[in-house]
């Protein structure tokens, strides 16, 4: 098995393939970075929830997907924005909003992992790391 490279983009496709298969549940290899994506996707509510399983050498994150009245995924796009050859940062002032305030952006600051909405109540920046709507 050949090295994952990008962990972020891992986890947004993982997440991705397991919401548009319709799955209950999808299980992702662990890190710290991840793990606070993925608190950040529960509390804005685009997942029901997750746990941290600490088996092996780094843990298993298991994510509880999200899904609306008609079985419709609350996910409907993961959008990777930084990327180990292109890095994107934004300033305070010129953090993007998605889809005019419907989805966030989610960014990697001093202060921590934090959603868009966060970032400008502390007026930091950072490196966009994603778009979720």
């Amino acid at each position: 098995m050949s090295a994952i490279t990008d962990p972020v983009a891992d986890l947004l496709t993982r997440l991705r393939n397991a919401s548009r298969a319709g799955h209950e549940q999808v299980e992702i290899p662990g890190s710290r970075l991840k793990l606070q994506v993925v608190k950040i996707l529960a509390q804005e509510k685009f997942v029901r929830g997750y746990q941290f399983l600490s088996d092996g050498p780094q843990g298993t994150l298991r994510v509880f997907l999200k899904y609306g009245s008609k079985r419709e995924p609350v996910l409907t796009q993961l959008q990777r924005v930084s990327r180990p050859g292109r890095r994107t940062y934004t300033a305070a002032q010129e953090i993007p909003r998605v889809q005019n305030g419907m989805g966030i952006a989610i960014l990697s600051t001093s202060h921590g992992v934090l959603a868009d909405r966060d970032c400008r109540r502390l007026n930091v920046g950072g490196e966009v790391l994603c778009y979720v709507w």
